[in-house]
């Protein structure tokens, strides 16, 4: 037992941790738990908590069922609040075979081998996402329309606003966890609010994130609201992507800062924005996954629809913020595709491999957007080389299917699952008729 797990079992004694409950996700990115005591948390750390993987979505074929979920020490925290029994501390989970092999379809060793090649390479990988999300009155009826709990806008501040209280709740519950904030404001649509957690490495970021979508949940509830991750839910108001900064590290240095580089970006930083450019179409089924994301796609309201990059440019996919001298810890670059839905162990493993891919190959980054390329005419897109993004998800998949980076990075097994789950929620997608289409079509007396 090493120290890290040492410490982690005494501050459970010390603090009279009462649950334990062991996180991870499955392929899609649904959170799942186990509760143990805390007297089983030191055999868990030596030998696994066995579970049946094949009921886990891609996880696991029936005939290797068997499968260890090992809790990391590292990610140790007590979860805010209190149960009437006591505290309840978390930790997330790699999940093995029984034979000790890392199970190739958990999310979270995805991520880790492209760390890994990123590592091999000499660059850490770190990562700071902007996540939207809605507050809704809750109601069960899913045919009446998600009432907002307010009609606020961009940075609106209301006193005394529901939105308001929930935010400071939700920013205390997140610190509380070790989990730090950088913004938290109201954002453009009703109800509509974006909390953005401060750069780290992108695994803990990604486990970061997973315990972000639960706090926010929890304490909506505690509030009497509803929270929803869902990309698009409202027509007429901008939808919630995941803006997430990025930036490769060499040790202590940022290898994307150049102080003679255009906008202070080194050539590394412009190969990988190539690498993401050229791969933007078929890493999309994995950054927006559900055939609602690509309504908020296709919506405006910046978000991207067209694959280009451009200084300080919201309409541009990759958009390079500004940055002012003197300041090389900041520089990164934005990727504005991903929407607060997306798996994010899958989402950043793939956003890395394609900015590597770029490197490695020495991609050469095209001419940047000057203008607004929503307002582009079809011909002028065409003309400037802009490529648009997949419309909807059979796209997505189709180009997926056939991308040999995503299939690399995924593994066989998580790679044939996540096509097979989407192309079920497609099917399903395509065969409802849409109050749309009864408005529109059925004669109306």
């Amino acid at each position: 037992m090493d120290r890290q797990q040492e410490h982690v079992l005494r501050s459970i004694q010390e603090k009279d941790v009462r649950f334990i409950r062991l996180w991870f996700t499955d392929v899609i990115g649904t959170l799942k738990s186990v509760a143990i005591a805390p007297a089983e948390l030191e055999e868990a750390f030596e030998e696994g908590i066995g579970f049946d993987g094949s009921s886990i979505e891609g996880l696991a074929r029936v005939v290797e069922a068997d499968m260890l979920a090992h809790p990391d020490a590292s990610t140790f925290q007590i979860l805010p609040g209190r149960s009437e029994d006591g505290l309840v501390a978390r930790l997330f989970c790699d999940i093995t075979t029984r034979d000790g092999e890392p199970a190739r379809s958990d999310p979270r060793y995805v991520l880790r081998r492209a760390l890994e090649r990123a590592s091999d390479m000499g660059f850490g990988f770190y990562t700071h996402p902007e996540i939207e999300f809605y507050l809704f009155h809750p109601s069960n009826d899913p045919d009446i329309d998600f009432r907002p709990i307010d009609r606020a806008g961009y940075f609106d501040h209301s006193a005394r606003s529901v939105a308001q209280d929930f935010r400071r709740d939700a920013v205390a519950a997140l610190e509380s966890m070790n989990i730090p904030v950088e913004f938290s404001h109201h954002e453009s649509g009703p109800g509509q609010n974006e909390i953005d957690l401060r750069y780290t490495d992108a695994l803990s970021m990604a486990d970061n994130i997973m315990t972000f979508r639960t706090v926010i949940q929890e304490v909506a509830i505690s509030q009497g609201v509803v929270a929803s991750f869902m990309p698009k839910p409202l027509i007429e108001h901008p939808g919630s992507g995941m803006h997430t900064h990025m930036s490769l590290f060499e040790g202590d240095r940022n290898v994307f800062y150049d102080p003679s580089g255009t906008y202070l970006l080194s050539a590394t930083a412009r190969k990988f924005m190539a690498g993401l450019l050229e791969h933007s179409r078929s890493i999309a089924a994995i950054t927006n996954q559900h055939v609602n994301s690509y309504k908020r796609l296709w919506a405006g309201d910046e978000a991207p629809s067209f694959v280009s990059w451009g200084h300080n440019n919201r309409s541009a996919l990759v958009r390079v913020p500004a940055l002012r001298q003197g300041k090389p810890q900041s520089a990164r670059i934005e990727y504005r595709a991903i929407d607060s839905a997306a798996n994010p162990y899958l989402a950043f493993a793939v956003l890395l491999n394609a900015g590597l891919d770029g490197i490695e190959r020495n991609l050469e980054l095209p001419d940047e957007a000057l203008d607004d390329v929503m307002a582009l005419t079809r011909n002028e897109r065409r003309a400037l080389g802009i490529r648009s993004l997949p419309g909807n998800l059979e796209q997505a998949l189709s180009l997926m299917h056939d991308s040999e980076l995503v299939a690399d990075t995924l593994g066989e097994e998580a790679f044939e699952f996540f096509l097979r789950n989407k192309e079920q929620e497609w099917q399903g997608y395509r065969n409802q008729v849409t109050p749309f289409e009864r408005e529109r079509f059925l004669p109306i007396n």
